[in-house]
């Protein structure tokens, strides 16, 4: 699940976004309000954290607009300012929960797990693909009824092809969204986690459904039998 980091203190949200991400979760940071619109407006993103006091738009403001814009997701204020009026005031803007910091980290991430659970029961497109199910908010996936023993990495690039079912993932866009050192993986490192992916979903099935697009990248899509 993809979730989307607004905080100006690049500390913190450096912080925030690894700990997210070894919880499982594809992170996008933004270091202030402008820039967490323009985010909110490239891509799509399951929740949102966002700090009051930013330079420019704040909080406040880029709340304002999402749920002016008809955008419901779910939105955590996790913030400094921690008076009565100021809880209310984003919970009336349409936020979803508001936590004051400092925080313990655990308590975080139940929040973030609590918004993302009540996000999937609001019926999200359900991430199915012939008898490969994978649930998003608990990170696990099964095939046949059959649990799948995945790394959290592998998690979330089968996840990526399920959502992008029928189209080529190119090689440079796994290694954007899964390795840190984006600019130095070699495409047989990629190519090495791929394969690991297709023993671990496809084993000895007939059915294959993750696919090496020559020259291209990998698909995953159901294919007659041949």
């Amino acid at each position: 699940m993809r979730i989307l980091i607004a905080e100006d203190d690049l500390r913190s949200s450096e912080f925030l976004a690894k700990g997210l991400a070894e919880s499982g979760f594809v992170v996008d940071t933004a270091g202030d309000g402008a820039a967490a619109w323009n985010r909110i407006r490239e891509a799509s993103h399951d929740l949102i954290i966002l700090d009051v006091m930013m330079p420019g738009m704040d909080g406040w403001a880029v709340l304002a607009k999402l749920r002016a814009a008809g955008i419901e997701t779910p939105v955590l204020f996790l913030t400094a300012r921690d008076t009565v009026a100021d809880r209310v005031k984003g919970l009336d803007l349409g936020a979803d929960d508001y936590l004051v910091k400092p925080f313990a980290w655990p308590e975080f991430l139940a929040r973030v797990r609590t918004l993302l659970r009540r996000r999937a029961g609001a019926g999200p497109e359900p991430l199915q693909v012939a008898d490969l199910e994978l649930d998003p908010v608990l990170m696990k996936a099964r095939r046949g009824g059959r649990p799948l023993d995945l790394t959290t990495k592998e998690f979330q690039m089968l996840a990526l092809l399920v959502r992008h079912q029928g189209n080529t993932i190119s090689r440079d866009m796994l290694s954007s969204q899964f390795w840190e050192m984006r600019f130095m993986v070699d495409s047989n490192a990629i190519d090495v986690a791929l394969g690991r992916l297709r023993r671990k979903v496809d084993g000895s099935s007939a059915n294959k459904l993750i696919h090496t697009v020559r020259g291209a990248g990998y698909c995953l899509e159901v294919r007659p039998n041949e």
